[in-house]
């Protein structure tokens, strides 16, 4: 029989990213047996922790686990749950699970999957290192700064990589543990999990989620200004020069220091800063695409509509259906 591990980590989580994936692996388990006529299931799925002393998350939930990591010799899927609060904290304090991790894939050849900021822990094993891996879009910043080796796919719900998966952040593990349930289980069983639990299928991008609020964790306070002045000039014609210079650094020195501090350049940046001013205009007014392109400093729809696809994984249009009151009830 094969074998899932569901980790149970030490300080901070929210006990729904445990608990959630393992009532639909529960569910995928047994509705597979079922279909196929089997006289056991196909996994034995465990809540995995350091030891097993219950662990109790946030003073109210209590999760116990079902195995330790000793007691577990051998396993197929390592789910690793989000940590939470002071990333780099708990992820210290997890240094047993992550040497247990990277045992597991090198030896056994188990594959991983993280959630949401378990992508912190599986980071650290160093086993993502030059391949690609999602995490919750609030600490991509953090994520970057810390593994600089590990390309972070930003914009990706779901990312896979030699057996190695990673997903987004918040719910969207349920998205991403029904596209596991669908590799271990067959698609007519990850599509019967969806129904019955009415969670969306085939959903891989976070992007329309994700509330750009600036990169200032840096110490580099000339780069701050600077992304203070394109913060406050936005809708104006801005360039590299124009910024550079109101910070009194020379334009060359400026791109390499803005690329460092921000992970953007500072073109990208600008766009950024636009479209999330232009997510707002459409969430909250009844202005016209045009109107809001405009007003945000853009004057080729193309482009526009082009680059308000690549940072919301919509069309400005499709957008504001979504997400502006007025026009969603109209």
């Amino acid at each position: 029989m094969k074998h899932i591990s569901i980790l149970i980590p030490l300080g901070n989580s929210v006990v729904d990213t445990i608990i959630a994936p393992y009532n639909m692996f529960k569910m995928a388990n047994v509705y597979y047996q079922r279909l196929n006529s089997l006289p056991e299931p196909l996994f034995t799925i465990d809540l995995v922790g350091v030891n097993e002393e219950p662990i109790t998350y946030q003073k109210l939930f209590t999760v116990s686990p079902t195995a330790s990591i000793a007691s577990v010799q051998k396993t197929d899927l390592i789910i690793i749950s989000p940590i939470s609060g002071d990333l780099e904290k708990a992820t210290e304090a997890n240094t047993e699970l992550v040497n247990w991790i990277k045992k597991q894939r090198i030896e056994h050849h188990s594959e991983l999957a993280s959630l949401c900021k378990g992508a912190f822990l599986l980071a650290e094993t160093g086993l993502v290192n030059g391949k690609n891996c999602a995490t919750h879009w609030t600490a991509h910043n953090l994520f970057q700064q810390k593994y600089p080796k590990v390309n972070l796919v930003a914009e990706n719900i779901i990312c896979e990589d030699n057996g190695i998966y990673s997903s987004g952040g918040a719910y969207s593990i349920l998205n991403f543990t029904l596209y596991l349930i669908e590799r271990y289980f067959g698609r007519e069983v990850a599509i019967w999990i969806s129904k019955i639990s009415e969670i969306e299928f085939d959903r891989v991008s976070q992007s329309q989620f994700i509330i750009f609020s600036g990169q200032k964790e840096h110490t580099d306070e000339q780069i701050k200004a600077a992304q203070e002045f394109i913060e406050g000039n936005y809708a104006d014609k801005l360039n590299v020069e124009a910024i550079a210079k109101s910070v009194n650094v020379n334009v060359r020195s400026f791109l390499r220091r803005f690329k460092k501090a921000t992970s953007n350049t500072p073109l990208e940046y600008i766009q950024r800063v636009r479209i999330e001013a232009a997510k707002r205009k459409l969430e909250s007014t009844t202005e016209t695409i045009l109107e809001v392109m405009f007003g945000i400093g853009y004057n080729d729809e193309k482009a526009f509509r082009a680059t308000f696809r690549k940072y919301s994984g919509l069309t400005p249009k499709e957008y504001q259906m979504k997400y502006n009151r007025e026009m969603a009830y109209a």
